[in-house]
């Protein structure tokens, strides 16, 4: 059933995939239903993150199910402008690397615009590209994105429901978006040719996918009122549209996120810390402090008929939040604490802490790292992936030219770390756009960051031992686009593992990371786990996994189940930790929305968690890291 506060009808999934393969079921179903009717199928394409999943799955269909594309025509929403066709962040080269190049579609059936058309004749091949669209009967389905402004195509605020396929300026906000598909914010193209919204609006059935950190302009789109400043909120203007959203993006919907307002309620435990939260920072009230008229007033009247006094549901909700925090992540040794989120037995505990990249321990999680380790824990990191594609061609010049020096100084033969230098300037220097970096290149950016990592383990107390370097394969393709999971990434973690036989398992669960890296990384160790436990494996029985984040976004009070409170020190340390990865300092390519630094980011991120502990009556710390249990 569809909530009345959702004026387009929104499937959710749980997760980006399994809502992608609903939209590839979909798209089939209507490719086998034209074919069994000897028509063609005209399909709206779209690009970047979103789509993905979708064309993976559409490919294994083609491969393994006899999926034919043969009647298929499609039609692209957009391009950047100016930008070669065979660039390899064009959207051309997208569609082909993705779709195009896996399935018998015929060449002739492929539209999309050309970032290379001569712009005092743009309007001319608009109009052009228009007629085709219009000549083939119309795209029997449009798949759409959203972007985080709203925009669809490249649509940005402001478009008007009459605009037709042109020539349009990106917002800033969609630049530093896209930024991770390009070196960095100076390399994304200014403007770009895009299908209107007229255009859109005439397809015969609308499908918007969106994922991850999308849940605001996802809830605006579909349950504020139509506005041009929120492109995808015309859609519901659509007599034939449906959002598809996995559970992130869903959530800021008031089904998901006040389900109470939209009628009968299961009022478990945590719904009614979810509730009483929301309603006491609202009101800008401590929980202690909320009264049965606040409970009245915010359409809480059912919690209190069910559960009687409000002082005994404050009570309930602030004892909830008092025994999430904890000075002992690892569990506190000799105590009985019934409420504790981590058990005092076994102590110490071996500890793993997955990290994606090299630096994301120490960033999201690196007060509890260290306490961890202070503690006596037996702490391990796992480096998933080398991280080499995010170090500037500087800094490798820069370190060839260390060693180089480094072997004069000490009567070293240096004649073949000169050659090295000099071969790597040579490439550097004649490197064009968009080109990958040499496998040489790529192992020199890895051995930088490695050596950073080292240094941090160094700087916490671990020995080397306790750092492993996994090198996930799905990482190792020199550029943004990632390969999904593999087995062979699965069955490396699953080795580390059963070595190990940890207690406890760290995490990065922020699926916002828009290079998806962390998705994958995450999807590794779930799948490894699954696989172990089934398999017999004794230890995973008494394996807790905790899930951090803090890079891209923290996760919501209401959900963090173990908060670590960290002094005005801690802060400090853990910020000089962060500081050891210079690579990552100052200019960071394929940065991302935010233009901050990654210890900026963790601190305001802690600092404000701390905060809004404090506002519902809580002690007031400098910050604290959040975490939530996945239970496998």
């Amino acid at each position: 059933m569809v909530d009345s506060f959702e004026k387009i009808p929104v499937k959710i999934f749980p997760s980006a995939k399994q809502g992608s393969h609903f939209v590839a079921e979909e798209i089939a179903k209507l490719i086998r239903e034209k074919q069994s009717q000897n028509e063609p199928c005209v399909l709206g394409m779209a690009t970047g993150g979103t789509p993905i999943y979708l064309y993976a799955e559409l490919v294994r269909m083609h491969r393994e199910e006899g999926l034919s594309f043969k009647n298929v025509i499609t039609f692209n929403l957009d391009e950047y402008y100016p930008i070669e066709k065979d660039a390899f962040q064009s959207y051309w080269s997208f569609m082909h690397r993705h779709l195009f190049d896996h399935v018998d579609i015929d060449p002739a059936n492929i539209h999309i615009p050309n970032g290379a058309w001569p712009k005092d004749e743009i309007k001319k091949y608009c109009a052009e590209y228009e007629a085709e669209l219009e000549s083939a009967g119309g795209a029997d389905l449009q798949l759409l994105g959203i972007g985080l402004n709203g925009h669809i195509g490249f649509n940005e605020p402001g478009s008007s429901i009459f605009s037709k396929t042109r020539l349009v300026n990106l917002d800033n906000t969609t630049r530093i978006a896209n930024t991770y598909e390009f070196e960095n914010i100076s390399k994304v193209p200014r403007l770009a040719v895009t299908m209107g919204i007229s255009n859109i609006l005439k397809a015969k059935r609308i499908l918007l996918m969106g994922w991850g950190q999308k849940a605001a302009i996802i809830a605006r789109s579909v349950e504020g009122n139509v506005s041009e400043q929120v492109p995808a909120s015309i859609l519901q203007q659509h007599n034939d549209c449906t959002f598809i959203v996995d559970e992130p993006a869903a959530a800021e919907l008031t089904r998901i996120k006040s389900p109470w307002l939209t009628g009968e309620c299961d009022w478990t435990p945590k719904m009614i810390k979810r509730a009483v939260i929301y309603m006491a920072l609202k009101l800008n009230k401590s929980v202690l402090s909320l009264t049965a008229d606040d409970y009245i007033e915010n359409s809480l009247s059912d919690l209190l008929v069910e559960r009687g006094d409000a002082y005994e549901i404050n009570l309930e909700v602030y004892y909830m939040l008092r025994d999430s925090i904890t000075g002992w992540p690892g569990g506190k040794p000799n105590a009985v604490i019934p409420a504790h989120p981590e058990r005092s037995e076994p102590h110490p505990k071996r500890c793993v802490i997955f990290s994606p990249h090299p630096d994301d321990d120490i960033i999201s999680m690196g007060g509890t790292f260290m306490r961890l380790h202070d503690q006596g824990h037996e702490v391990h990191v796992a480096y998933q992936t080398s991280g080499n594609i995010a170090v500037t061609d500087e800094f490798v010049t820069r370190f060839i030219d260390f060693a180089v020096g480094f072997e004069e100084m000490f009567g070293i033969d240096n004649h073949k770390s000169q050659e090295i230098l000099n071969s790597a300037r040579k490439y550097i220097d004649h490197k064009q756009k968009n080109q990958a970096d040499t496998a040489e290149i790529r192992s020199i950016k890895g051995l930088i960051r490695r050596c950073e990592a080292k240094a941090t383990c160094r700087y916490v107390g671990l020995t080397e031992d306790r750092a492993h370097f996994m090198n996930l394969p799905f990482y190792e393709t020199g550029t943004v686009d990632k390969k999904p999971m593999g087995e062979e990434d699965v069955l490396i973690t699953m080795e580390l593992l059963k070595k190990l036989k940890p207690h406890q398992i760290y995490c990065a669960g922020d699926l916002a990371d828009p290079h998806g890296t962390h998705k994958v990384c995450l999807e590794v160790v779930f799948e490894s786990l699954r696989r172990l436990k089934a398999t017999g494996e004794t230890w995973t029985k008494d394996c807790w996994v905790w899930l951090y984040i803090g890079a891209w976004q923290e996760w919501d009070i209401s959900e963090i189940e173990m908060a670590i409170p960290m002094s005005p020190d801690q802060v400090m340390k853990k910020r000089f930790g962060i500081f050891i990865h210079q690579s990552q300092k100052d200019m960071v390519p394929f940065q991302g929305t935010d233009s901050r630094e990654f210890w900026q980011r963790a601190e305001d991120r802690n600092g404000n968690t701390a905060d809004l502990y404090a506002a519902l009556g809580m002690t007031k710390y400098a910050a604290m890291e959040a975490f939530v249990r996945w239970h496998y």
